[in-house]
């Protein structure tokens, strides 16, 4: 607890002496930036647990976005050719606590070389499976969205990665491998035991990801694939158990209009009752405002070859204000159908909200989100 507090104290001091600046940390050539996200609201969820109970909470996962700190770091090498660094921490804005299992910097933590011929990176990083799903829609990691219904979306991320991405005008192709995954237990339960000398597959994976981007369309596909280990969770316990995914998704932009939708493919050795699952999803919004968005969605989640006929079908919409470039107020609801066995809530907000199975569940989320 001492040795954490100390770390915290250290950050914050950081933080001060460098917003005291106009120019913070800042070095011929080089530049460190300080951001961040603040982001929280409060929850009504009804239908939650096997007594059918409403709860009205605070979330510390996310709102409209995950609160989060993070450093960027860049310095010119000359030539072209640059170093760069990100140190990303999540927490909850309800108790300040640290997110993704307690780490110091468990949203991001690498460097990396930069130059016309792209970068590779090493250290914590994003799954290219969660990066090709950030053009497509508006939502993003919104309390009610796709994160719901697929939970490694948030926490696609990989321990002791090696990555590579290029970025060629409208075309990014990206790729990594990580020498062993998700060393701290995540909000997705994908703990697994890290780098294991005595078993090369253990824990590995990888992903890649190429996508075509402009202002009026984009299109995107990824794969990703994470074998499991002797003490992996999820059911995946020996090294030649894989869990795959692989998402294809697009959208169009019109004036004030922006629709997107994709589909995600799952197969899950490690479940031997729901392996494969079809995750399809739609959502558009439209700008009525300068400063006014509104928004909708619709998802369905069906695993195929279910005995049960396990389904998840989830609607949300969303109304976000904002009151300057870095502050907006937000009204969010939900509601999701289940099928089968299917416990899953309308929200990826906080952990504690399933259902029972085969039940229904809405959503209301009212809060507030600033930038830095």
């Amino acid at each position: 607890m001492k040795k954490t507090s100390k770390l915290i104290g250290a950050m914050l001091a950081v933080t001060a002496a460098a917003t005291a600046q106009s120019q913070p940390m800042q070095k011929p050539g080089s530049s460190v930036t300080i951001y961040g996200i603040v982001d929280t609201g409060v929850e009504y969820l009804s239908s939650t647990g096997p007594a059918g109970k409403s709860l009205v909470r605070m979330p510390n996962l996310t709102g409209s976005a995950p609160s989060r700190l993070g450093f960027r770091g860049t310095e010119d090498l000359g030539g072209g050719t640059s170093v760069q660094f990100v140190l990303e921490n999540g927490f909850g804005l309800d108790t300040g606590s640290f997110n993704q299992g307690g780490r110091m910097f468990g949203r991001q933590a690498f460097i990396g070389l930069s130059g016309a011929w792209g970068t590779v990176s090493m250290g914590r990083q994003y799954d290219n499976f969660s990066l090709a799903l950030l053009d497509y829609g508006v939502f993003g990691p919104n309390a009610f969205g796709l994160s719901s219904l697929e939970t490694y979306i948030p926490a696609a991320r990989f321990d002791n990665a090696l990555a590579y991405t290029g970025k060629f005008g409208h075309l990014t192709v990206a790729a990594n491998y990580s020498f062993g995954r998700d060393v701290v237990q995540n909000a997705a339960g994908n703990v697994c035991a890290g780098e294991n000398p005595a078993d090369s597959r253990a824990c590995r994976s990888w992903s890649a990801m190429a996508k075509y981007i402009t202002n009026e369309w984009g299109v995107a596909g990824a794969y990703s694939s994470l074998n499991g280990a002797p003490t992996a969770a999820g059911g995946l316990n020996t090294s030649q158990k894989q869990d795959t995914r692989m998402t294809l998704n697009g959208f169009v932009k019109q004036g004030p209009f922006k629709v997107g939708g994709g589909m995600i493919r799952r197969e899950n050795d490690g479940n031997a009752i729901q392996p494969r699952n079809n995750l399809f999803f739609i959502e558009g919004s439209y700008a009525a405002t300068e400063a006014l968005s509104l928004e909708a969605m619709v998802a369905r989640n069906t695993f195929k070859n279910s005995p049960t006929g396990d389904r998840s079908t989830l609607f949300a919409v969303r109304a976000l204000y904002k009151l300057s470039k870095r502050t907006a107020l937000y009204a969010t609801a939900g509601h999701i159908d289940n099928s089968g066995l299917q416990t899953t809530s309308v929200s990826n907000a906080a952990p504690g909200g399933l259902t029972k199975p085969g039940g229904a569940q809405t959503g209301v989320m009212l809060g507030m989100r600033h930038s830095f």
